[in-house]
């Protein structure tokens, strides 16, 4: 059994926020399970091409915006999954920091940080 608190998790800053991974590769369970947070105000180009992710809002509003352009709402709430290793925009609203519950499959190895040069999409 693995019994974990939020609070004794060291956080990644990963670019644009912290994420505070609470089940990795080393654990044994085949995916990740994180709490991560968008700093307020911030647009982060991503795309996972060797993972699967799905993402649900427990705090704070924004958006996600696919390659094409379209835009999401993202409230307390809301699920998004990119089943598709889909190119999509992160966008934390200008007032309050975005709080996500994500799971990552296959598990990462907990210390990933995200490089955003040479990642822009034509639509945003």
């Amino acid at each position: 059994m693995i019994v974990r608190q939020v609070d004794d998790v060291p956080g990644i800053e990963w670019g644009n926020g912290i994420s505070r991974r609470l089940l990795v590769a080393d654990d044994g369970m085949g995916y990740t399970l994180t709490d991560t947070t968008v700093w307020a105000g911030t647009r982060s180009p991503l795309q996972y091409r060797n993972h699967l992710e799905a993402c649900y809002c427990v705090s704070g509003t924004g958006m996600v915006v696919d390659s094409d352009g379209g835009e999401h709402p993202i409230e307390p709430g809301t699920l998004y999954a990119l089943d598709q290793h889909d190119a999509h925009y992160l966008v934390a609203s200008p007032m309050e920091n975005l709080r996500l519950i994500c799971v990552f499959a296959p598990a990462l190895t907990g210390q990933e940080r995200h490089d955003f040069s040479g990642l822009e999409f034509s639509q945003y």
